[in-house]
């Protein structure tokens, strides 16, 4: 999300080239789905005509507090996880939106602030939620979690070789005190990876897993990512910043998936215009310049990748011609098979 440099300064990260991403027309609706401090949907607004809108999401109540400041018509704020996304635009009768914009991650104020709980360089409660005041905390989650369950968040969202060493550590040493401070289990987790990585604190790939974990972040990714394609007009935009490779990842394959021809329709004897036309198109990435990680050395890890929505339907068939309802039930004859498999007709 949005970062700032050692200076203080709130800066966001890839800004000019996330909202160059989005194509802004002036009277257009996009979305803003991590609102943060506000500096993208600042700077959004500042592209919009009298008839755009913008809708923005986050969890976090002083997110939500910056952006009550907004005194703009065309501006809204939810306070929840972007994963609403659908529902939120039903709500307001909004069908279809140009443009999305997903800034992921977590915020600088969030790691900077101790009291937040997020922290593996300041002692703080060890909570680690975006919105304080709703869910289990990283305290419920590491003080009542068997090993196995502590083992698996650990590798699968930090990516942490030693997870179950770090699991087994934190079960043993909670046996005689619970943990409830952010610096206790940091020198926890600590003892319990074998080796260091250079530039590394021997934390961070346990407490990024569980942020990870008590927010929910890869599943309300993967729940927006569709939403968003459900939404989008016909040429809108999708924009992302990505920070870490877990929720790159996600992000590339979903636009891979919906930005080519499915491999079990590309195997067929069809033309390129029997084939289904993918729901997403111009698919790029970017990286932040030179420039801007020596000025904000926290940017050095985002990707922003980008994509236009097309007029195809998602999970399109193949159409082979002929009447009305013919092309589905050819296509999904010619599925079966090349499949090896038969189709269902009557005797």
């Amino acid at each position: 999300m949005a970062d700032r440099p050692v200076t203080g300064q709130h800066v966001s990260v890839l800004l000019e080239e996330s909202l160059a991403a989005l194509r802004i027309r002036a009277d257009g609706v996009y979305v803003d789905g991590t609102f943060g401090r506000g500096g993208h949907s600042r700077a959004l607004l500042a592209q919009l005509g009298p008839q755009g809108r913008l809708l923005a999401f986050d969890k976090d109540p002083a997110a939500i507090a910056v952006a009550a400041s907004i005194d703009d018509p065309r501006f809204a704020i939810v306070h929840g996880s972007f994963a609403t996304l659908a529902g939120a635009l039903a709500e307001r009768g909004i069908e279809r939106v140009d443009g999305v914009l997903l800034d992921l991650g977590i915020s600088s104020p969030q790691i900077d602030e101790a009291e937040r709980g997020f922290s593996f360089r300041h002692d703080g409660p060890l909570d680690m939620r975006m919105d304080p005041t709703r869910g289990e905390s990283a305290a419920d989650f590491v003080n009542t979690a068997d090993v196995a369950e502590l083992a698996r968040v650990i590798r699968d969202h930090g990516e942490e070789r030693f997870a179950l060493p770090v699991a087994k550590a934190l079960v043993a040493r909670r046996a005689s005190r619970p943990f409830d401070r952010t610096l206790d289990l940091a020198q926890v987790v600590a003892g319990a990876v074998r080796t260091r990585e250079k530039g590394q604190d021997p934390a961070t790939r346990t407490f990024q897993a569980l942020r990870i974990h008590i927010n929910r972040e890869l599943e309300d990714l993967e729940v927006t990512l569709d939403a968003a394609l459900g939404v989008l007009a016909e040429g809108g935009r999708l924009s992302v910043i990505s920070f870490h490779s877990l929720e790159d990842r996600i992000v590339k394959r979903f636009l891979q998936a919906h930005s080519r021809v499915s491999d079990e329709y590309a195997r067929l004897p069809l033309r390129e215009d029997q084939l289904p036309q993918p729901a997403l198109a111009e698919v790029e990435r970017v990286f932040p310049s030179d420039e801007e990680v020596a000025r904000n050395p926290r940017s050095r890890s985002a990707v922003l990748r980008m994509a236009t929505r097309t007029a195809a339907p998602v999970g399109g068939k193949p159409r082979i011609g002929g009447a009305a309802g013919a092309d589905d039930m050819a296509g999904e004859r010619a599925v079966a098979l090349a499949r090896g498999g038969r189709t269902k007709g009557r005797a």
